[in-house]
């Protein structure tokens, strides 16, 4: 028999918001759900750990879920549930000097996302590189990494991967493809290439961009076009605005005390959001003397995860966003004019005014440490008007600078593709080279991108999987993964990053280097040979050889970051007003936004991502038409009802999603899901809104019409599984209450004696770990969470296993708000296992298969667990995750190549949980031995902690007091949770502080 999954009784809002007033002591919840108490909530609370398990034997259901899921739910992890068979060890005849067996070995090379480069480092194990980190000596990360750079690995292992060269569906070889190629290029070459054209994404490249330079050298007549579906075109139009010309602009949040977000997601999203999200989580740090904060004001339409730490936070649509910028400018005496529509006919909430007056007051007592960060979705007047705020804040040379632009050719990438569109259909393009991308995907509807692509002659595509593009080009070549081949990107800051490969690539694909090589003369020139040229001849000055080894060492090309430029701010500012913004009140506007983990689609097919929740709705493998509770009320909406969403002459059909702190009458959708070409993991998940996004509405877009239907669609949201059913878990205040009170995080909860317990008494002669999680500084953005997959071989289990409340990862990250229902404080949470000195899950273990270990882990012996999962419904913190089901063995060769060889693969049947990432110890441990030596602090780094963003996660040894880790657990904000069961948790945590403007508050 089949669990019956959770289903959503529609919510009464008002009846809702009448609880919520009413409610006493009850300052944090987590969902709307849990807030109204509803019968299926509470239903769903006592079955949370789920009786039935008929889908371990019921052929059917297992077939099904195969079915839908594919081989490549193995790839994703899914591999991890079953029992493993034999494998071979092939060893070296002369084993290279670094590599040792079982020891990994670690190379700094980059990862590109839209172009822009972040430094990291590859592990390695006996040539297969199995896991990403950040690398601690490139500025542009620190050490920190993004869930998606944590994620990426996987993509090389992945089965659906393009692996062999396509034309007309048919497999041919690479040497048939360039003779085909090579006459097509002689035509063009008797033409001086009239009728061939380039379309790639956003190149910071200095080796491709100079390639291109002599591709288009050789055809001079051929035009090179660039498109990104998440581009920077308003970035680039907006200092256009405001200087006249393209340029990069870079922030110094280090610097900054008081800062205000015009919808920008600046620690999440974007270039540079790793390193920003490290220095502006600084700046909120109260700890080890630091007794001030810096202030954040986040003016935005959807809730992000930089917006969960503001300490004060507007929710506005895109029009008013412009509004508001406009009356902000003027009261700091911005010189402006508007062009075009009145912005007057859009009128500001009353909550707005309120809040304009006391924020001008302060950015005017921080001139020069203040800043003005505007949202690249935000219109070309915004950018210009932040250049200009920042200006008159003279904050330019302190907390922002300006450099030339990153991109070897910085065009609009809109009228690029236009362009491309235009002569396609007048017949003008023969032969149409695309470098990546997908067009067919996401480009903007009213262009018909599919319709004149098949106008063109001759149509080729280098991408990591043949997705809808390639689908209708003559000949598809796989692209290697960047772990695969080499090549060169600027960071945030115009520093060039290398990437290096680890491994030959596995299947027959060729870089985007090796494709231009073959057109530019130089067919069979490698990768690596290219880049290294190119840069020979711009490191001439220098000694080559010694600087080429320091670069690959490091990572990047020291000295190559772009010089700040003095740039003169046009005055008056012109700013052209879109009147598509400018609607009558109670007017549906539509927000586009590249979803967060999966980004444009072009991550969708991998099962980490699809399985992660997002960071503030926490859904998975799914997307959703996001729309505020009052604007749900309004239009009596429900979570999960199908609504069909029009704008302009397009209609799409989306599920609706409730969201607390959504603007008003502005309505949400991430775009990247409803692929249709993708591979088995990413097939038919979510809905594709990319319909609806036309070129003049790329980011939003005024006038939607709204129309519900009776349907439905479940969503596999993961934040009420794992219910704390209402216990007091989020500690927090504002700075000045922990000034006047320092240890008011003790006194929200209760903690008893040591000595008052049954319990024996541990003894640590040695070490004694422990673990700190400031909740100042977590944004929710899911890295630790990746991390922690990719480092301990945890499966996914699909969506229909999520409803189930049977996903499995061992760091999850709750998310609670605070207040109001319609503008309510965001709260994020890691909860790990919290390696419990009174572990009420080790008294239960029938087989003792989940034990205390001489330096305080909470160990599982995998091969000792019968299942009874007794330890998991004993855990008060629910953190213990079951393996309910088991899958073939028939993995992919590929797949077994991605596994951590450190960490055990659990089969089904077995718990698992958080291990303190023990095999990490383990090593550190043994190496110190060997060398006679004890553990320094900060030599042993967990998982999550290595990949935070935000250094919001410390591991140490608390037997050291001199360890960070220690004198953290003696801070006032430092408490944990649930000490009233005398659980005495080893994981706790820092209180949240929040640093609100007094002014706003009282008002």
């Amino acid at each position: 028999m089949k669990e019956e999954q959770f289903t959503r009784k529609q919510l009464d809002l008002s009846e809702v918001r009448s609880l919520l007033a009413a409610s006493e002591g009850r300052e944090y919840w987590r969902s709307l759900d849990e807030l109204a108490q509803t019968e299926e909530f509470e239903a769903l609370v006592q079955r949370e750990f789920p009786e039935q398990a008929a889908e371990l034997v019921d052929p059917v259901s297992r077939r099904n879920f195969l079915k839908l899921m594919g081989a490549s739910l193995a790839f994703s992890g899914l591999t991890a549930c079953t029992i493993q068979p034999s494998e071979k060890i092939v060893p070296h005849v002369r084993a290279p000097e670094e590599i040792v067996p079982g020891k990994p070995v670690f190379y700094a090379t980059g990862i590109p996302l839209g172009g822009i480069a972040t430094g990291i480092l590859a592990e390695s194990h006996m040539g297969r590189p199995t896991k990403i980190e950040g690398n601690p000596q490139h500025p542009g990360s620190l050490g920190g990494t993004h869930a998606i750079t944590q994620a990426s690995v996987l993509d090389l292992y992945d089965p659906d991967r393009a692996q062999t060269v396509v034309n007309a569906g048919q497999i041919r070889t690479w040497d048939l493809f360039l003779q085909k190629f090579g006459t097509a290029l002689g035509v063009q070459q008797l033409q001086k290439g009239a009728g061939l054209r380039i379309l790639t994404g956003n190149i910071t490249s200095p080796s491709l961009a100079n390639q291109l330079a002599t591709l288009l050298d050789q055809f001079p007549q051929a035009r090179w076009h660039q498109y990104e579906a998440a581009n920077r075109d308003n970035v680039r139009a907006g200092a256009a605005l405001a200087f006249g010309e393209s340029v990069n602009t870079v922030y110094d949040f280090s610097k900054a005390d008081v800062i205000l977000s015009l919808d920008a997601d600046f620690a999440s999203s974007g270039p540079g959001n790793v390193r920003y999200a490290r220095d502006f989580a600084a700046g909120r740090r109260v700890r080890d003397g630091q007794q001030k904060m810096n202030r954040l004001y986040s003016v935005e339409t959807t809730p992000s995860p930089t917006g969960s730490l503001a300490d004060h936070r507007l929710g506005l649509a895109s029009g008013e966003i412009e509004a508001f910028a406009l009356e902000l400018a003027h009261q700091l005496g911005v010189d402006f004019q508007v062009r075009g529509a009145d912005a007057g006919t859009v009128s500001l909430p009353e909550k707005t005014t309120s809040w304009l007056a006391p924020l001008v007051g302060d950015l005017q007592r921080h001139r020069g440490t203040s800043l003005v960060v505007p949202g690249d979705q935000q219109s070309p007047a915004i950018h210009a008007l932040a250049h200009a705020l920042n200006r008159a804040l003279g904050n330019v040379g302190q907390t922002v600078y300006h450099t030339a632009p990153l991109a070897a050719n910085p065009v609009d990438h809109l009228q690029s593709l236009r362009d491309l569109v235009v002569d396609m259909n007048a017949g003008r393009v023969e032969l149409l080279v695309m470098l990546g991308g997908n067009p067919v995907f996401d480009a903007p509807a009213d262009f018909n991108f599919e319709a004149a692509l098949d106008k063109v002659d001759f149509r080729v595509h280098l991408s990591l999987h043949a997705n809808e593009t390639s689908r209708l080009c003559h000949w598809h070549v796989p692209e290697s993964h960047y772990l695969e081949s080499w090549g060169d990107a600027r960071s945030y800051d115009g520093l060039v990053t290398i990437f290096q490969p680890l491994i030959e690539p596995l299947y027959r694909s060729r870089s985007a280097h090796e494709l231009l090589a073959a057109m530019t003369g130089q067919t069979g020139k490698p990768s690596h040979d290219i880049v290294r040229d190119y840069w020979q001849k711009q490191l001439s000055e220098v000694d080559f050889g010694k600087a080429w080894q320091q670069a690959l060492h490091d990572g990047f090309v020291a000295g190559t970051a772009l010089p700040p430029r003095s740039l003169s701010l046009q005055s008056p500012l012109i700013l052209p007003m879109d009147t598509g913004h400018l609607g009558e009140e109670g007017e549906l506007e539509l927000s586009f936004r590249p979803d967060p983990l999966i980004w444009d689609g072009r991550f969708a097919n991998n099962g980490w991502l699809q399985e992660t929740p997002r960071p503030v709705t926490k859904l998975t493998w799914d997307n959703a038409a996001l729309v505020s509770p009052a604007t749900a009320t309004r239009l009596g909406l429900k979570n999960e009802q199908i609504v069909e969403l029009r704008l302009g002459e397009s209609v799409v059909r989306a599920p609706v999603w409730v969201l607390p702190g959504q603007a008003d009458s502005a309505i949400t959708v991430h775009f990247g899901y409803g692929r249709t070409q993708v591979g088995r993991v990413g097939q038919g998940a979510g809905f594709d809104p990319f319909p609806l996004r036309t070129s003049r509405s790329m980011w939003s877009g005024r006038g939607l019409q709204l129309t519900k239907t009776f349907d439905s669609h479940p969503l596999a949201c993961t934040q009420d599984h794992q219910s704390m059913e209402g216990r007091p878990l989020v500690r927090q205040a504002t700075l000045d209450e922990f000034l006047k009170k320092p240890d008011f995080a003790h006194q929200m909860g209760h903690e008893p004696p040591e000595d008052l317990t049954l319990y024996d008494k541990h003894e640590y002669d040695g070490h004694a770990w422990g673990m700190v999680i400031d909740l100042n500084s977590c944004l929710g953005c899911n890295g630790c969470a990746v991390a922690c997959q990719s480092e301990n071989n945890i499966p996914i289990v699909g969506k229909e296993q999520v409803l189930n409340g049977r996903e499995m990862p061992w760091i999850r990250i709750d998310r609670y708000y605070k207040g109001d229902l319609d503008d309510p404080e965001i709260v994020h949470q890691p909860v790990p296992c919290m390696h419990c000195e009174n572990a009420p899950c080790e008294l239960v273990c029938p087989v003792a298969a989940t034990v205390h270990s001489k330096e305080g882990l909470n160990d599982m012996v995998y091969n000792r667990c019968v299942g009874t999962r007794y330890c998991a419904n004993n855990c008060p913190y629910k953190v213990r995750r079951f393996n309910f089901l088991q899958y073939t063995d028939r993995d992919a060769e590929s797949l077994k190549m991605q596994r951590n060889p450190d960490v055990t693969v659990r089969s089904r049947g077995v718990m698992e949980k958080c291990t303190y990432c023990v095999q990490r110890i383990n090593s550190v441990r043994i190496e110190a031995k060997k060398s006679g030596r004890s553990v320094g602090d900060g030599e042993l780094v967990t998982a999550c902690q290595q990949a935070c963003p935000t250094e919001a996660i410390v591991f140490g040894d608390l037997s050291d007091p001199n360890s960070q880790v220690s004198r953290l657990k003696g801070s006032p904000l430092n408490y944990g949770i649930l000490t009233e069961l005398n659980t005495r948790p080893r994981t706790t945590y820092l209180a949240g502080l929040k640093n609100p403007n007094p002014e706003i508050v009282e008002g």
